[in-house]
């Protein structure tokens, strides 16, 4: 079954598990005790911390192992601003951070601190030049991953550590996505990463603070890890993750399989959108990770989606507000203002089979076709003059727009109640309504489900009909589209 999530979990790298299996019957010991088995385990424990420390760049006495990737970038915030509290209590962080950056952001504000988000465009990059603007006297820390999770667009961290060297703010880059293709470039102050991520055992991550960047480890602390990790160390994974992190970087291999993965991932990124009507490809197309690609199929389920491409062997995930517990769209598409019904991330894993990547592409039309079938939508998701599903939409009175003046000039709308249902139902209504306005009428959606506020508009955008907004309702919001053509 071809597994395409390794942006959640990479597979174990074969370097990882022969590690694994050594290091139990070796590094069993308290490594902080003088007796052999202890010097064994402390030898085993130097040893991957240089390694680990050599592909990230940076000197072993300033890498740390923590228990995961969130541990790490929860301790690194914290020390970082508690470090740096005379000199301001402000957080500067990209809307798209992983959500352990944005709870730990939440924890500083809760605690008396302040934080400012930083926009991006709709490939879901920061411009360096919003953050020199944000940098001010009282600025204590900036949080900026090196590639996102979702969408893989790359950040320019190297001229954002030039913006934050100059103005002596340290800076924390997220490398969890990145660090298996290569070091993270530039002056960063401060490093996280997730060894399940490359390949490693999960439980491991690694938290790299610079010699001379301010930082005060929070929370109880022992003799471990610098004091900035308390716990007994797990000696077999982490040796297990700095074996396979150093295999990576071992020789041409990983250069090679980034280029042949990139590859792989152009040929989905230029197919699916002949493959499948009405796809939006999100991500920057030349700013990216190699492995990585997200779409978005309007009118489509995103969790019955997911569900039909597992049928039919394929491991994905979804950033679609349809798979999630809260029913809102994930944050990283919210912030660029894309699509996120039917959201679909491919991240290819090391050594992927180009066959499997043909055959998905041949198995995605059938999904996504069999789920619009059984939502109702017309053929090729075009809009048609048909009624909207359930009899929803409703003509406003005579020369009166919804929600407008009495004897407006403007042509007389719709009014489409989708109250109580979810994604994608009320794009799906409104897209069976556009035609029944004149080119200028306007057609509102009654909607409870947030994530109208984000796929609404967005649908404008695909279909080229103009948003005019959204205004508070008795129950959620109506969200207004007038008819261009």
């Amino acid at each position: 079954m071809p597994y395409f999530d390794a942006a959640s979990a990479a597979p174990l790298h074969p370097v990882a598990r022969e590690a694994l299996l050594a290091s139990l019957d070796e590094g069993w010991a308290d490594p902080a005790r003088l007796y052999r088995e202890g010097r064994r385990g402390r030898l085993l424990l130097d040893a991957a911390r240089e390694a680990a420390a050599e592909a990230v760049g940076c000197r072993p006495d300033e890498l740390v192992f923590t228990p995961s990737g969130t541990q790490a970038v929860h301790s690194g915030v914290s020390g970082a601003l508690a470090a740096r509290r005379r000199v301001g209590r402000r957080l500067l962080h990209s809307a798209v951070e992983h959500s352990s950056v944005l709870h730990a952001a939440e924890v500083h504000e809760a605690a008396g601190g302040s934080r400012a988000e930083l926009a991006v465009d709709r490939t879901g990059r920061v411009a360096a030049g919003d953050v020199a603007a944000a940098l001010g006297p009282d600025t204590a820390l900036v949080c900026l991953q090196s590639a996102n999770h979702e969408v893989g667009t790359e950040q320019p961290v190297e001229e954002v550590a030039a913006l934050c060297r100059e103005a002596g703010v340290p800076l924390l880059v997220d490398a969890a996505q990145s660090l298996p293709w290569g070091p993270v470039p530039g002056g960063w102050s401060l490093l996280t990463a997730s060894a399940h991520k490359w390949g490693g055992p999960p439980g491991v991550g690694l938290l790299a603070v610079r010699k001379g960047t301010r930082f005060a480890p929070q929370g109880p602390r022992d003799e471990r890890e610098s004091g900035r990790s308390p716990g007994f160390e797990n000696i077999p994974a982490v040796v297990a993750a700095a074996a396979s992190l150093r295999a990576l970087r071992a020789g041409p291999e990983t250069t090679d399989e980034a280029a042949r993965l990139r590859r792989l991932v152009d040929r989905i990124r230029t197919r699916v959108p002949e493959l499948v009507p009405d796809v939006e490809v999100v991500g920057d197309p030349v700013h990216r990770l190699p492995h990585l690609v997200t779409f978005s199929c309007l009118y489509v389920d995103g969790e019955a989606l997911l569900h039909e491409l597992d049928r039919a062997g394929f491991s994905v995930s979804s950033g679609s507000s349809c798979t999630s517990s809260t029913l809102t769209p994930s944050h990283v598409l919210r912030a660029m203002g894309v699509l996120s019904e039917g959201n679909v991330r491919v991240s290819l894993p090391y050594g992927t089979d180009e066959a499997d990547v043909e055959r998905f592409l041949e198995v995605l039309p059938q999904a996504v076709r069999a789920v619009r079938e059984r939502l109702g939508v017309p053929a090729a998701g075009r809009e048609t003059a048909a009624t909207t599903a359930g009899g929803a939409a409703e003509e406003a009175p005579a020369g009166e727009e919804p929600g407008g003046p009495a004897g407006s000039a403007e042509p007389a709308g719709l009014v489409v109640d989708s109250l109580g249902k979810r994604c994608p139902l009320p794009v799906i209504e409104l897209a069976k309504a556009i035609h029944e306005v004149p080119v200028g009428g306007t057609v509102t959606v009654l909607s409870d489900d947030e994530a109208a506020r984000q796929d609404i508009p967005a649908w404008c955008t695909m279909r080229d009909q103009e948003y005019v907004g959204e205004r508070p309702a008795e129950r959620g919001a109506a969200y207004v589209v007038r008819r261009r053509a």
